[in-house]
């Protein structure tokens, strides 16, 4: 195969790592607000079940999520969950593998969400209660002091942890192939094994550092832009 022949191919699967970027931040980024919440309320047991739900998904690793949200419900239920969802989309719309897709956004989703509820959950709690106070003599409602008062400083306050997050996602989208979604690394195994061609495994790497540049470049100007916010 040829340069640009392989290139072609590796985009096949790369547009299926940007997929499960774009669906994992969309999903992810506003789950976590209320997880965030959650952990942080003043009703015990929500909170005790919000904090044993992030330190389990912050502790076991990815990849096992992936397996446990594709295997465990066929084994529960003696249903192959996903393999329905397969074949609905494959019939309906001619799209495979749309199962196993589906089940890495699900595993990525949930652990990203906790990872992110964590960072807004550090951002709240970082902004002193004085604050909350000034609201309330000004005679602002709990919520308009959020608004108003903490939330443009919270933002401000998450953005680096976020870049952070953001970046490492994308790069975790190669876990995918754990399961068999044909994302970059799936693909450039699949060159390995059927073409012998090695050289197209360490050319991934390409991929996702210009996509990495973009990123830390938008995030960059994004940080730069809410600056103003600082004290």
């Amino acid at each position: 195969m040829s340069f640009l022949e392989v290139t072609a191919f590796l985009l096949d699967g790369f547009w299926i790592s940007l997929l499960i970027f774009a669906v994992t931040l969309l999903c992810g980024a506003p789950l976590g607000l209320p997880i965030a919440f959650c952990s942080m309320s003043k009703f015990k047991p929500i909170k005790a079940i919000s904090k044993v739900v992030v330190w389990i998904v912050r502790g076991v690793p990815l990849m096992l999520q992936i397996f446990i949200i594709y295997y465990i419900p066929g084994l529960l239920f003696d249903t192959p969950v996903f393999s329905y969802v397969d074949r609905y989309f494959f019939l309906n719309y001619g799209i495979q593998d749309s199962g196993r897709i589906v089940a890495v956004l699900i595993a990525f989703t949930i652990n990203y969400a906790c990872y992110f509820s964590e960072i807004y959950r550090g951002g709240i709690e970082s902004i002193s209660k004085g604050q909350y106070e000034a609201g309330y003599v000004l005679g602002l409602t709990k919520p308009q002091i959020f608004k108003n008062i903490v939330l443009k400083q919270v933002i401000q306050r998450i953005v680096p942890p976020m870049s952070n997050e953001i970046i490492t996602l994308i790069k975790d989208t190669a876990l995918a192939n754990c399961i068999m979604v044909c994302e970059i690394i799936k693909q450039a195994k699949e060159l390995a094994a059927t073409k012998a061609l090695v050289w197209p495994l360490f050319y991934t790497g390409v991929f996702y550092l210009i996509f990495v540049g973009i990123l830390t470049i938008i995030l960059s100007r994004v940080e730069k832009k809410l600056s103003y916010f600082r004290s």
